[in-house]
């Protein structure tokens, strides 16, 4: 008897592993309506390609899911695209992501935790980003651009600042723009910024949970079970947060209904 259970949960172990594995690599692309409560009509139906948390240079599957999901935003050719960061696990990611950057259309781009090596992972290491052109890198940073005849601001956190209490975004966003973005790693932000200021909130950092645990009607994940949002949209503070479940992984090579996922964004005034 002892001996079939001992068998049988092996199995299981094997089983959970390799699908695990198979799922770190199997993509979701989603296009997504994202309502915003402030959108002038000449913004609606803007798209915006958001990805997250490449990891590149850490050994997973995850490397696939991020080629993959580069090439279908790239045949997409949205209004815009951001990542928010998370880009390179280890210095030796840094070439293919590059590359990847560079095949992305009017790319917008903020650090997260790991590109610093500010993390409990210990697969991780210390990979400083400069200049990513073509692709624009915004740390504590505003750029403005003009998009359908209207000014849409982009600002972008540094995650050193963020960890340390230090960022005040609030401060660079400009009252005259018609649509202003927020790009953060971190998802709690939003908890931090005066109501209304940024129409759109962007982050990632929390892999969907990664590893998560099932239960009736809810996942919760393992690695941060405490976290208010860890995937998908909310409506915070005046706010609209999309959170990304990234593309990479950390710790172990795995994930465990969390798929990676590129999405589009496509802008709708809300109800």
């Amino acid at each position: 008897m002892r001996t079939t259970i001992s068998i049988g949960a092996g199995a299981a172990a094997v089983g959970a592993l390799a699908w695990g594995h198979f799922e770190a690599g199997w993509v979701r692309l989603e296009k997504l309506e994202c309502p915003l409560e402030r959108l002038s009509p000449e913004l609606a139906g803007v798209r915006i390609a958001h990805l997250s948390d490449f990891h590149l240079g850490f050994p997973s599957r995850g490397e696939q899911a991020v080629l993959r999901a580069v090439e279908w935003v790239s045949s997409r050719e949205p209004d815009l695209v951001v990542v928010t960061g998370d880009l390179v696990s280890r210095r030796r990611g840094e070439p293919l992501l590059r590359e990847l950057l560079a095949q992305l259309p009017n790319c917008y781009a903020v650090l997260g935790n790991h590109d610093f090596a500010e993390t409990r992972d210990p697969f991780a290491t210390r990979s400083p980003l400069g200049d990513l052109k073509p692709a624009t890198l915004l740390l504590d940073e505003a750029t403005t651009l003009e998009l359908r005849g209207r000014r849409l601001q982009i600002v972008g956190v540094d995650p050193r600042s963020y960890r340390r209490g230090l960022a005040q975004p609030e401060r660079l966003a400009d009252p005259e723009a018609d649509l202003r973005i927020l790009l953060c790693h971190f998802p709690n932000v939003v908890d931090r910024l005066p109501k209304g200021v940024f129409d759109l909130v962007l982050s990632g950092h929390l892999h969907a949970g990664q590893i998560t645990l099932p239960l009736p009607g809810r996942r919760i994940p393992l690695a941060h079970p405490h976290w208010r949002y860890f995937h998908g949209l909310y409506r915070r503070n005046g706010s609209t947060l999309h959170v990304s479940a990234g593309l990479g992984t950390t710790f172990v090579p795995f994930r465990f209904l969390a798929r990676p996922e590129a999405t589009e964004l496509v802008l709708v005034e809300s109800a």
